[in-house]
């Protein structure tokens, strides 16, 4: 159960009487107000009280990401893009920091193509400890002056709780890896930090457990989460992924939050990103987050399908002329 409270209401009467109730209760001040959560629902449907605006009984187990209670769709602005609108945000960049001088020239070319989000991996979860790792902090510290120097915000991935304050100063928006999407201490933690967050799937989660994954973030008053589609692990073995663009549509209609989608991760071939990316905007994705290098042959990770900027380059007049045709625009 909802409760959400009038502005600049004292809420202890309230609380006294879910505890009196034995129900359990979290406050959360989350999207300009003040909400108690309080379960189970049937110890506190008949609760009435001077400071409550509202009660919603919210039928899913995730309270706060549930399109239930909230009217309008959510949009997440990080470093002025506004992901979730009619514009459709498409977020390029290599795997991995490698090289100073190699992000700038992809950055520069991301960015003329039409890219609104640099991406780019400092701290990389690899299946090998032997695979490339990232550069850390150093990959940060280039990731911020490329930024600055080129004017696209910055997405990259945080792995470790200690890591949290320390990407937070270099980035404008945190990724939460497939690896580490119900890693709920460090969840927990990108909530509180209050910063944009793109939330990928598990490759072994249903939708259910994704927008539970995302209700651990909102829970501690972080309403700016993007959700992305990277793919699940299926029988199938052409594909790295299988990319469930079933599950994204559902995911869209059970939420308030704007939905992504990461084509490359899926493909594992540089060849396939391109249509998995089409039918993704085509199915209502919000963005794209998409591998991109200078050299892909030479990338330290995920070679095989990072884009080459002239395929980039094609890809992007592709996806204007689809988002177009759905009235929708890059």
């Amino acid at each position: 159960m909802l409760f959400i409270v009038k502005e600049n209401h004292d809420i202890s009467s309230l609380l006294e009487k879910i505890r009196m109730a034995s129900a359990s209760y979290k406050v959360v001040d989350i999207y300009g107000k003040r909400i108690v959560i309080a379960w189970p629902d049937n110890l506190v449907e008949n609760i009435e009280d001077i400071s409550i605006d509202a009660k919603i009984r919210v039928r899913k187990p995730y309270y706060l990401v549930s399109n239930e209670w909230k009217s309008g769709k959510t949009i997440v602005n990080v470093g002025g893009v506004e992901i979730g609108g009619s514009r459709i945000v498409v977020a390029a960049g290599p795997c991995a920091v490698e090289d100073e001088d190699i992000l700038m020239e992809i950055a520069k070319a991301v960015k003329r193509a039409g890219a609104s989000i640099l991406r780019g991996g400092a701290y990389k979860p690899r299946t090998s400890p032997y695979s490339f790792q990232g550069l850390g902090e150093k990959g940060l510290k280039i990731l911020k002056r490329v930024s600055e120097a080129v004017g696209l915000p910055v997405v990259t991935e945080v792995m470790d709780t200690r890591d949290v304050e320390l990407v937070k100063s270099y980035a404008d928006m945190i990724q939460i890896g497939a690896r580490n999407s119900q890693n709920f201490t460090l969840l927990r933690e990108v909530g509180r930090a209050k910063i944009p967050v793109l939330l990928k799937r598990g490759f072994g989660m249903t939708v259910e457990e994704w927008l539970l994954a995302a209700e651990y973030i909102l829970s501690e008053g972080n309403g700016d989460v993007v959700l992305c589609e990277r793919g699940i692990r299926t029988f199938e073995k052409s594909t790295r992924f299988t990319i469930d663009i079933g599950g994204m549509v559902i995911a869209k209609m059970q939420t308030h939050l704007p939905i992504a989608a990461d084509p490359s991760h899926p493909a594992g071939n540089r060849d396939l990103v391109e249509p998995l990316a089409l039918a993704a905007i085509v199915a209502g994705a919000d963005m794209l987050i998409v591998e991109v290098h200078a050299n892909p042959s030479k990338a330290l990770s995920d070679s095989e399908q990072q884009l080459t900027v002239e395929m980039f380059e094609k890809l992007m007049k592709r996806l204007k002329a689809v988002a177009e045709a759905i009235g929708r625009s890059i």
